[in-house]
């Protein structure tokens, strides 16, 4: 969720020099980066492994970069050691404030406070802007330019003109965000069935792999891309030519997002008010049942209170279909609309 705001101030600035530092895995997503942004894949589970760990990796970083501020976007244990390095060395911190107490009583049994929170980007904006950095959130997507279908050869032909590309990732982290599989797989069924369309499937290897490679059997239009191990470069490439995907609360939902694809996004346990939506997706595309339990958790990994999970049994099929639907026929009213300003 960090790269829309990341982007839009390193072309704020062009004069400074950023260094992000981040997962090695999550390292690849930062495709076609501004020049002046270093990223640099750091493993705090081994190579920087504990305290001693985290204090050399600072020491490291300030060594190579000689920085003028640390801002701080994660705010765990593991960051605050960095952050006590840098002040002690006298350089100026910023800390993002996730709202926590507000997430508390926006989740809580009884007496919710259901007002919209602070977006997840917001915040982090605010910490740059803390540390003197103003900027406006410019970013749309990873592509500046249409990509060539060689990107993603390996994985599925061009797109045909007047075919509908449709990506769904079913499966997130927890119970309470996921979908259940058997109504998702009605979800594909009706939409596999509709002439010209071609629909991609994500997920993660194990279990979700063989979930997915079943849906695949009755239709030769569909393909699971899960446990394939393509790669964020060629996976988000092929994802910047899909019309719409329907995702969970999960991280599909944000990597489409970074590509600008309208995601109609299914939430159960959570809620867009805690402030995980993608970068600028419409509220109008997110599937939710009106619950007066809802949302129970920030992050979805609480046992339902009711142990049945209705918030997510309760949706039809055929709703989130017709989100699908309304998503499509708002991209091609855009579409036309752009087609008539040329």
């Amino acid at each position: 969720m960090t790269i829309p705001v990341v982007y839009s101030l390193c072309r704020a600035y062009p004069d400074v020099h950023f260094v992000m530092a981040t997962q090695p895995a999550a390292a690849t997503l930062f495709i076609e980066q501004p020049s002046n942004l270093t990223v640099k894949g750091v493993d705090v589970k081994t190579a920087y492994r504990g305290f001693a760990g985290l204090w050399r990796l600072a020491g490291e970083l300030d060594k190579e970069s000689h920085f003028d501020a640390f801002a701080d976007l994660h705010g765990v244990l593991r960051t605050d050691v960095l952050r006590l390095y840098f002040r002690l060395r006298g350089i100026a911190v910023g800390k993002i404030d996730k709202g926590r107490r507000e997430k508390r009583q926006l989740t809580q049994p009884k007496n919710k406070q259901l007002v919209p929170l602070t977006s997840s980007h917001e915040r982090y904006r605010r910490v740059f802007a803390a540390l003197g950095f103003d900027f406006p959130t410019t970013f749309v997507s990873l592509f500046e330019k249409p990509v060539d279908p060689a990107e993603y050869a390996q994985i599925t032909r061009p797109k045909q003109s007047g075919e509908t590309w449709i990506a769904v990732a079913p499966f997130a982290k927890h119970k309470g965000k996921t979908y259940p599989p058997g109504l998702m797989s009605l979800v594909i069924e009706r939409l596999a069935k509709r002439q010209h369309t071609r629909i991609f499937l994500f997920g993660g290897a194990g279990h979700e792999q063989e979930v997915l490679q079943h849906w695949t059997v009755s239709y030769p239009n569909v393909i699971s891309l899960a446990g394939k191990k393509y790669g964020f470069p060629k996976e988000l490439s092929l994802l910047s030519n899909v019309d719409v995907m329907v995702s969970m609360d999960s991280a599909n939902m944000h990597l489409a997002s970074l590509v600008g694809v309208p995601v109609v996004s299914v939430w159960g346990a959570t809620h867009p008010f805690c402030g995980f939506c993608g970068w600028r997706q419409s509220h109008d595309l997110e599937v939710q049942a009106d619950m007066p339990c809802r949302p129970c958790s920030v992050f979805g990994n609480k046992q339902c209170l009711r142990n049945d999970y209705a918030c997510l049994r309760s949706i039809d099929p055929d709703t989130i279909v017709g989100y699908v639907d309304k998503a499509l026929s708002t991209q091609k009213q855009k579409i036309e609309a752009d087609g008539r300003k040329i």
